[in-house]
């Protein structure tokens, strides 16, 4: 009896050994692939409602982006003129009265070509002037102080040569300035 009773005991240590086994191969990899799929949900889930509440603010951020227009709009930073020659007349009346409040003295205007970059037409007007240093202060004060936004570029500066003395024969010195410059103002193309 003893013999029989170590055959069952042996028998069923196998049995449990393969059991343990087919539950290792079997349902090990079945419940790890089943913990995947439940945290791949959750993922997927927390995704959805992350995108659910993203579309949800839609309409908010589409009436924000209309605010930002509007407001960037109302700003004047650039020139609301339909074309390229009444922006380079507004620019050109724009220089003309800061230089005559001034006290100095406008020479020439003369509209270059324009260059477009990045959704902007750049109109420039390239201008002479003459007056003292400041005058050209002020000018350049009056232009940065638009609420347009424009670029000063490419400015040169020279004395203006005194006048001689006719009883001394020497040259008196002059405060006097010609001033030639250029103004860059911008303004949005028209397929925008």
């Amino acid at each position: 009896m003893n013999e029989t009773l170590k055959q069952r005991w042996l028998a069923l240590g196998l049995l449990g050994l393969v059991l343990l086994l087919i539950i290792f191969i079997v349902f090990v990899p079945l419940l790890s692939m089943g913990w995947e799929y439940h945290e791949q949900k959750q993922d997927l889930t927390f995704r959805l409602q992350r995108a659910r509440q993203i579309v949800a603010r839609k309409d908010s951020v589409i009436a924000n982006i209309a605010s930002i227009k509007k407001q960037y709009q109302e700003q004047n930073y650039f020139s609301t003129r339909d074309t390229e020659a009444l922006a380079s007349a507004d620019l050109q009346k724009l220089i003309k009265s800061a230089i005559s409040q001034t006290g100095g003295q406008l020479t020439s205007t003369q509209v270059l070509p324009q260059i477009s970059d990045s959704g902007f037409n750049r109109v420039t007007v390239k201008v002479r002037m003459s007056g003292d240093i400041e005058t050209l202060r002020a000018v350049l004060h009056e232009i940065e102080s638009s609420p347009q936004i424009m670029l000063i570029d490419q400015i040169d500066i020279r004395p203006v040569r005194g006048k001689r003395n006719r009883k001394t024969r020497k040259i008196e010195p002059s405060n006097k300035l010609n001033i030639n410059f250029q103004v860059a103002g911008f303004m949005r193309k028209k397929d925008e």
